[in-house]
């Protein structure tokens, strides 16, 4: 309670007692965090006893990053602090992952300037410096959303998506970030001949391609698990599943015969080896085992694939 006469205390006081400025008072008064109880014949703000706990919680609001019109929102609420101050909450929290992530990524890409030679400088700079921080992987997405058949199903485009564009590690060593970058560089570099080459898959149309995606997702993941466990290509479950996704596609029958005739399309389709290498790079930290990814899973299979053909040719 305040000591005056009529239980009202001037700007000065309040801001002494609050531990703030009278500036900063009259901030919040005049955006109408802090309205003032009456004026004083000589036109002074004075302040009822409620203002100094108001004060105190604008301080801990801004505190915690809220904009004025957030504490605005969070100091309407009738029932005191709930639903608008949990929005603000999250939504800064979204806000703050974002700065932090940005930091990081920043600070990995220094420490790649800064650890680089000399002369390796001014092409590294160059690279990182077309990505934004965080990184976007629009420009990746853009890549395959131009490579895939045009009128595929939304929906096996958004699952190809999935496995196809890496995620920017949120805790980026400098070499994921120099890979990221390169990634990036590699998707924004116009292509000879005015397009993205094509593998014969999709002659099969949109509908088929989705089709043999799907399939060639599960025979990836089987494949992947192989390679974690250091196995040689051989014929098996993977490869089985492999075989089915373009039996599916093509509505052949496999056979022997299907099989050769698939192993040497395949190998004769045109490879983004340097896109899938750099995805590697992204995900996997350095000093680590190299991740499986769609790229030498599709490898894997192909060589199990021209084992098997080999061997039953001979």
């Amino acid at each position: 309670m305040f000591t005056s006469y009529d239980g009202l205390c001037s700007i000065g006081e309040l801001a002494e007692r609050a531990g703030v400025t009278v500036k900063t008072v009259r901030f919040y008064s005049d955006r109408g965090l802090l309205p003032e109880t009456s004026r004083s014949t000589g036109g002074h703000r004075r302040y009822g006893p409620e203002a100094l706990e108001r004060l105190r919680l604008i301080r801990s609001l801004r505190a915690l990053g809220l904009s004025v019109p957030e504490v605005h929102r969070v100091l309407d609420e009738e029932d005191g602090p709930g639903g608008a101050l949990e929005d603000a909450v999250v939504g800064r929290l979204g806000e703050l992952g974002r700065e932090i992530k940005a930091l990081r990524w920043r600070e990995a890409a220094l420490r790649l300037v800064q650890e680089c030679p000399p002369g390796e400088r001014a092409d590294r700079l160059r690279v990182i410096g077309a990505v934004s921080a965080p990184p976007s992987t629009a420009p990746l997405v853009r890549f395959w959303r131009g490579w895939l058949p045009p009128r595929m199903p939304s929906r096996a485009v958004s699952a190809f998506l999935d496995v196809a564009v890496p995620q920017p590690p949120d805790e980026p060593e400098p070499a994921q970030v120099l890979a990221f970058a390169r990634l990036n560089a590699l998707t924004l570099r116009p292509c000879e001949g005015g397009g993205q080459p094509q593998p014969e898959a999709h002659k099969a149309g949109a509908r088929g391609a989705a089709v043999l995606y799907a399939g060639l997702a599960e025979a990836y993941e089987l494949a992947g698990a192989e390679l974690r466990r250091d196995r040689e290509p051989q014929p098996g479950e993977a490869l089985d599943c492999f075989v089915a996704a373009y039996v599916s596609t093509y509505g052949a029958r496999d056979t022997a015969d299907f099989r050769r005739l698939l192993a040497g399309r395949l190998a004769a389709d045109p490879r983004l080896d340097g896109y899938w290498e750099l995805v590697a790079e992204v995900i996997t930290p350095p000093g680590h085992r190299p991740q499986p990814t769609p790229g030498s899973a599709h490898d894997w299979l192909l060589a199990a694939l021209a084992t098997q053909t080999a061997g039953a040719a001979a």
